[in-house]
């Protein structure tokens, strides 16, 4: 397959650049992947459109605020952006000016709050930086990062809370598990009250996420690695509804890339899953999910759950019904 075979025009306009004022007003497209019927309704009416004995799997991570602005010690601005804790205050950042952060170099942010070392290079320009600090590190970070919006988001975010899910709780990912977003805690009671079945595990998305597919072809694309937790009270929820007849469906392309990256649950690890058409799912039987980037692995993850030409037909149809698409946009149900 070809990169350009995932390709569409999107009008510029409608790339969300907000939130809209309730999380579960979004419009929400459901799409029978068997017979490529559309029907368009709003994802507060999604308790309506799942079944009894069905079960949500959502990712419960939370966007660190990882952007970091400060100063050289010897004169000079930086930005980082924390991607992975490599534990014991260091992490794996994107920095810039990356050509004149050396290693050996001293960076300061704050009021002298907090301070780091550039201690190593990574692959792709990367850099290992380890942090110094009299309080938690954690506490600092809350205080003087902001949130790594995509690079598509040109304005500012005024709650930060509006990057985050509802239910999101283990620190950890660079950017949101946007497709979770929609959820209000009112919307999970009224699913639970109807017998749909809600867990959480964890993905910590990585930047990655964003990294468009330079590779012609679509195979010789190296797919980047994140971190992943299934407990044992999500496997035994899944494996309960799975017995029961009902349907798991996966909130989100990265709690779906987590649960296809195991044989055996409960599990943890990492996973560079690249999933594109033609790969059979062995655990989800539908999925919640945003509308994608042209050419990205994520357009052909659903892709692979749906057919290429029902997606992009999906795709035309939105755009003509002024869908909003990517973070802050409105949302997909394929079935």
């Amino acid at each position: 397959m070809n990169r350009k075979d995932f390709w569409f025009d999107l009008p510029d306009e409608l790339i969300a650049q907000a939130p809209i004022d309730r999380r579960d007003r979004s419009r929400l497209l459901c799409l029978d992947r068997n017979s490529g019927v559309i029907r368009h309704q709003y994802f507060y009416q999604l308790p309506d459109v799942l079944r009894e004995g069905d079960c949500l799997v959502m990712n419960d991570s939370r966007v660190l605020p990882a952007r970091l602005f400060g100063k050289r010690e010897t004169g000079g601005a930086v930005e980082l952006l924390l991607l992975r804790d490599l534990g014991d205050k260091t992490w794996e950042c994107l920095v810039r000016p990356g050509r004149r952060i050396k290693t050996g170099a001293i960076l300061i942010f704050g009021e002298n709050e907090l301070s780091a070392e550039v201690v190593g290079s990574a692959n792709g320009g990367n850099r290992f930086v380890k942090f110094n600090c009299n309080e938690s590190f954690a506490i600092v970070l809350e205080r003087l990062g902001k949130m790594p919006l995509p690079h598509y988001i040109h304005q500012e975010l005024e709650d930060a809370e509006r990057y985050q899910t509802v239910y999101s709780r283990v620190s950890g990912s660079a950017a949101a598990p946007t497709a979770g977003l929609h959820f209000t805690d009112e919307l999970l009671q009224r699913l639970e009250a109807r017998g749909i079945g809600l867990c959480f595990i964890t993905l910590h998305v990585g930047l990655g996420t964003f990294r468009p597919v330079r590779a012609e072809l679509v195979e010789e694309h190296e797919m980047h690695s994140e971190h992943f937790d299934i407990s044992k009270e999500a496997a035994d929820a899944i494996n309960r509804t799975k017995t029961a007849g009902g349907r798991v469906i996966a909130v989100g392309t990265t709690s779906c890339r987590a649960l296809e990256s195991c044989e055996v649950m409960p599990q943890s690890g990492f996973t560079d899953i690249f999933i594109y058409p033609g790969y059979e799912f062995k655990c989800i039987d539908g999925l919640v999910t945003n509308f994608h980037l042209p050419e990205s692995t994520l357009i052909m993850l659903v892709s692979a759950l749906a057919g290429r030409e029902r997606i992009l037909q999906a795709y035309e149809e939105a755009i003509r019904d002024r869908y909003r698409f990517y973070s802050f946009g409105d949302a997909m149900l394929i079935l």
